[in-house]
């Protein structure tokens, strides 16, 4: 079976390069199904606590969404399933945010074992809307805007 070996999202002309986070854990037992093996669903969760420690470091934190009046919920998720992640495995999830000029978040997520095999690949995209009223933004929210300010200024990476 062929495998996707190139990113998701392309990458804006003039964009600053993508802020990129690492965590590493171990697979438990209640993550895994029947056959020790982690359970498809577990995938998303374990992009989600990368995409935390992304949010923690970049400082687009849920309490501070809530403090700007701005909701950013999942509009699109998808993941790649390259092979099986065995129970007490040590993994690492990577989540890497590319910058879009769109009121959007684009995130690429990877996960490699120990052996640093690649596990599985995917991506989330959020959609801004204002906790007001409901609406949709259409342009980029200030809280997101001055967080790519202190991007371009390389105040994360590096």
């Amino acid at each position: 079976m062929r495998r996707r070996k190139k990113k998701y999202f392309e990458c804006e002309t003039d964009a600053p390069a993508a802020i990129e986070v690492a965590i590493t854990r171990r697979l438990q037992f209640s993550e895994v199904d029947a056959l020790a093996i982690a359970w498809h669903g577990r995938y998303m969760t374990f992009f989600e606590e990368a995409a935390n420690e992304l949010g923690q470091m970049i400082g687009l934190t849920y309490a501070a969404y809530r403090d700007a009046g701005v909701g950013a919920p999942i509009a699109q998720i998808h993941v790649d399933y390259h092979q099986p992640l065995l129970l007490d495995q040590k993994f690492t999830v990577t989540a890497a945010l590319i910058w879009s000029e769109a009121a959007r978040l684009n995130t690429e997520y990877r996960i490699v074992n120990e052996l640093n095999e690649c596990v599985a690949t995917g991506y989330t995209i959020q959609m801004f809307y204002d906790l007001t009223n409901r609406e949709p933004f259409w342009l980029t929210p200030d809280l997101v805007q001055e967080m790519k300010k202190r991007w371009e200024n390389g105040e994360f990476n590096g």
